[in-house]
């Protein structure tokens, strides 16, 4: 297979040319994990018309906490969902690697902090839940036509 090229620039908010470098995407993390803290939370908990979360996870490896930054294309009552695209490249994130190992998860929603369940979505919930992100937000439509993988939805659940 070959390698995709890494190219830090992407086309309109619906389609997907390339993706970000990973550089790039820890660099848009950081700056965005900033704009929070220098505003005081007023500012950075919304995204291409999606609200933003910090999801805290305990690296598989290193088992220090990992935070990072990401949008939800979908809440069912109390419950988050996420998307493990890595705008549609072949490996997974490693958030989701993380969460994998360790589903205990803490999760920062506009300021408040809980810890939550972290699971992969099963295959009739995914087809559920899929057509509506993808019809909402097409950039995941996009992710997953560069990949061979299916992109897992991860359910974040309240305890």
């Amino acid at each position: 297979m070959t390698k995709k090229p890494d190219v830090a620039a992407i086309g309109e908010s619906d389609t997907v040319k390339h993706m970000p470098s990973r550089f790039a995407l820890k660099s848009m993390n950081a700056i965005h994990k900033t704009l929070l803290a220098v505003s005081f939370g007023r500012v950075g908990w919304n995204a291409g018309n999606m609200p933003v979360l910090k999801l805290t996870t305990v690296g598989r490896k290193s088992g220090v906490k990992r935070e990072v930054m990401l949008t939800s294309p979908l809440q069912i009552g109390d419950t988050w969902v996420i998307v493990a695209s890595k705008g549609g490249d072949d490996d997974h994130p490693a958030w989701y690697l993380n969460l994998l190992s360790e589903p205990r998860v803490e999760v920062d929603i506009r300021g408040t902090r809980s810890v939550r369940t972290a699971r992969v979505a099963t295959a009739a919930e995914r087809a559920e839940m899929w057509p509506k992100i993808t019809a909402k937000h097409t950039n995941y439509a996009g992710y997953q036509t560069r990949t061979t993988r299916e992109i897992p939805l991860v359910l974040l659940e309240a305890h």
